[in-house]
């Protein structure tokens, strides 16, 4: 996102997501939550191939607010149920930094930069809407929540802070910011959706080990703000 002044092409952020979920999923069939995604672990080589890195939380019991050289941990991917305190880690937590994620490769920025938990929640609830019991069954008897006393905020449509994202991307995006957790959609699912569509179907065959792009007709196209070399077709990188 550095590389191209945070302009990325549309056609690239699908490929990556796409990646991200792959791996998620091979994850959460195995029963491994990843539990701290954010663009700073995912690594990309030259050949445009996305990695899921750092699973130092993967196994943590609880979600911890500092690192163990004391810097602050980033809220703005933590799911909303994990910032009320609930400790009922599932793969869901997992899918809520997934809709971040592709929010911010699509605009160039975060979507919820929340700077304490309260602050968090307040950003997230005023786009998203304040949760009410239709919205989120259980929220009300929630006494963190109470205690916050936020305000009623409508929902906002997302596309009007994402103008690039089409009408498949928005609704992919809406399923994966669900505010309770068993209602947001899985990786697996989120694989068939529709936004991936133009990808064709060989992505949708490849073994767990294959390469997006070992399918010849999957390639990057040169984001708009491109600074440096483009892609190489080596696939090698940090040389």
């Amino acid at each position: 996102m550095d590389d191209c002044g945070s302009i990325m092409c549309v056609h690239n952020v699908k490929i990556f997501l796409f990646q991200l979920l792959r791996g998620l999923a091979y994850c959460h069939r195995r029963k491994v939550l990843h539990r701290d995604l954010k663009p700073q672990n995912l690594l990309i080589n030259d050949r445009g191939e996305l990695k899921l890195a750092d699973f130092g939380l993967a196994r943590a019991k609880s979600a911890p607010t500092k690192t163990y050289s004391n810097e602050v941990v980033t809220l703005w991917y933590r799911p909303p149920d994990v910032l009320l305190g609930s400790t009922e880690y599932s793969t869901p937590i997992d899918m809520w930094g997934v809709g971040c994620i592709f929010y911010e490769m699509i605009t160039g920025r975060p979507l919820f930069p929340g700077s304490t938990v309260e602050d968090e929640l307040h950003l997230i609830f005023r786009i998203l809407g304040t949760p009410t019991e239709e919205s989120w069954p259980g929220v009300s008897t929630s006494e963190e929540f109470r205690n916050y006393n936020f305000p009623r905020y409508r929902p906002e449509p997302l596309v009007n802070h994402a103008p690039r994202i089409d009408s498949d991307g928005d609704d992919l995006i809406m399923k994966l910011l669900q505010f309770a957790a068993r209602q947001r959609i899985s990786a697996e699912e989120a694989l068939g959706h529709p936004y991936f569509k133009s990808l064709g179907e060989q992505v949708q065959q490849l073994s767990d080990t294959a390469s997006i792009f070992s399918v010849k007709e999957i390639q990057l196209q040169k984001d708009p703000g491109k600074r440096t070399v483009t892609y190489s077709e080596s696939g090698e990188s940090g040389r």
